[in-house]
């Protein structure tokens, strides 16, 4: 049954490349939007642990690999098949402790195995290579430092990020006084790597972090305009101790 429904999805795509005056326009550049849309459409089901949601984000987003996969078809690039041969072909070699005869017991010796295989085949020059340029910026942060920590650039142990966090402070005060935009700029952004080393030392990650914080901030505010709107007022006509005042409610309501 699933690979008779992945054939009808390779059917109606071809179809559309040859019939419909949208479909047939788009080209690998115009569809990355809806790449990261669709991404961050399934991360947002996946949070909300809403799973039929999840069903339909998920195939919205292996509708986008197949239109890729078309597109490329047709100019000759590589076809589906090459790129389901590709990942079945990286799974077995990445996993040599269950097709092969390497030993791993955690998970922790399966990711260093992992990023060992990867950086000797695929002939990189860096050990951070391999990092989206487009990924977001806090995810990106961690990964560069988590690829850092492995060859033991890190530090001995959380202590020390503190420390570096305070040191920084103190420099974005200074820069602040001085009123430099680009050293403001600089200094802002080594304490939020400094802060986004802090989280990768205690597990946590620090774009899931950032992202539940904003939720729980956006709920709060939408808090504030529904108590607002329900004495036929806007948050323009509010002052800023009611707010608060609101602010608080929904703190405690939550």
């Amino acid at each position: 049954m699933p690979e008779k429904a992945f054939a009808q999805l390779v059917h109606i795509m071809k179809r559309l490349r040859r019939e419909c005056p949208w479909d047939r326009e788009q080209t690998p550049q115009s569809l990355r939007q809806y790449i990261l849309e669709e991404a961050f459409e399934t991360v947002e089901a996946i949070d909300n642990e809403d799973w039929q949601e999840l069903k339909k984000e998920l195939g919205d987003l292996l509708l986008q690999v197949v239109f890729q996969a078309e597109i490329a078809e047709e100019t000759g690039q590589f076809s589906l098949a090459e790129v389901i041969q590709h990942i079945n072909q990286k799974l077995i070699q990445r996993h040599p402790h269950v097709f092969g005869k390497v030993k791993a017991e955690t998970a922790q010796q399966v990711k260093e195995n992992w990023e060992e295989i990867k950086f000797r085949t695929e002939k990189r020059r860096s050990y951070l290579d391999g990092i989206p340029r487009q990924m977001c910026a806090l995810l990106r942060a961690q990964r560069v430092q988590e690829k850092a920590a492995k060859v033991g650039f890190d530090w001995p142990d959380a202590s020390g990020v503190l420390e570096k966090i305070e040191e920084e402070i103190q420099e974005l005060k200074a820069s602040l006084k001085s009123g430099a935009p680009e050293a403001m700029e600089e200094e802002l952004g080594d304490l939020l790597f400094s802060l986004v080393n802090l989280s990768r030392f205690y597990d946590i990650n620090a774009e899931d972090a950032l992202r539940k914080t904003t939720n729980k901030f956006m709920a709060r505010f939408q808090y504030i305009e529904q108590k607002l709107a329900e004495q036929k007022r806007s948050v323009q006509e509010a002052t800023l101790e009611e707010m608060d005042r609101l602010w608080e409610e929904a703190k405690r309501n939550s």
